[in-house]
């Protein structure tokens, strides 16, 4: 059966590594997925990614990063994916809000790649809400 959702694939895939406190999580690889994992390391919500080259698709190693490293809590507490195959969700640049109180983050898709909504505020582009993190 075909996944119909590879970015909401990728996003529960780092939740539930996080929640059994693995160390690292292999997602199948993407050209979206690496920009994804680009902004959550430079957010600070995970310790690092490799794109693995295997001949075929790729893999995509996300190192995760906890608390103190003490292996307990995740950095990430929740991954929301807000734009679905079935619904996507679109913002202008003047609509952009933050994610709770600014606490979080949103990842957004936009003409001039993939950011977040405070970078995106200020380049004054919308797109499409991927998820919102925090």
């Amino acid at each position: 059966m075909a996944m119909t959702d590879p970015i909401a694939d990728m996003l529960t895939r780092i939740r539930n590594a996080g929640k059994a406190n693995f160390s690292t999580v292999d997602i199948p690889g993407s050209a979206i997925k690496t920009e994804i994992a680009r902004v959550l390391m430079e957010e600070g919500y995970i310790r690092n990614y490799k794109f693995i080259e295997d001949g075929k698709q790729g893999i995509l190693r996300v190192y995760l990063k906890y608390e103190d490293n003490d292996q307990q809590q995740p950095v990430l507490r929740l991954l929301k994916r807000i734009s679905k195959p079935s619904r996507r969700v679109y913002v202008k640049a003047k609509d952009i809000h933050s994610v709770y109180n600014g606490t979080g983050v949103a990842i957004l898709s936009t003409s001039k790649g993939i950011m977040t909504e405070k970078k995106a505020k200020k380049e004054l582009v919308g797109g499409e809400i991927i998820c919102n993190i925090w």
